[in-house]
């Protein structure tokens, strides 16, 4: 959870060297992918899985905890 609408504040304070995304999105189009080309950073797109998806495992921990 992001007090902001993005993580690009955070991507900029720790200056990652990699982001993974799922492949439904491009490359260019995840936040934060202008500002790691600055530092040699890249973003990595791993295949999406059907009926898998990061949003539901937090929504499913949230409601064990």
């Amino acid at each position: 959870i992001f007090n902001e609408d993005t993580p690009v504040k955070l991507i900029m304070k720790i200056k990652p060297s990699l982001i993974f995304k799922g492949d439904d999105y491009k490359k260019e189009d995840v936040v934060g992918f202008k500002e790691l080309k600055k530092w040699g950073g890249e973003v990595k797109l791993i295949k999406c899985i059907k009926g898998q998806s990061t949003s539901k495992i937090i929504r499913k921990i949230k409601n064990v905890t």
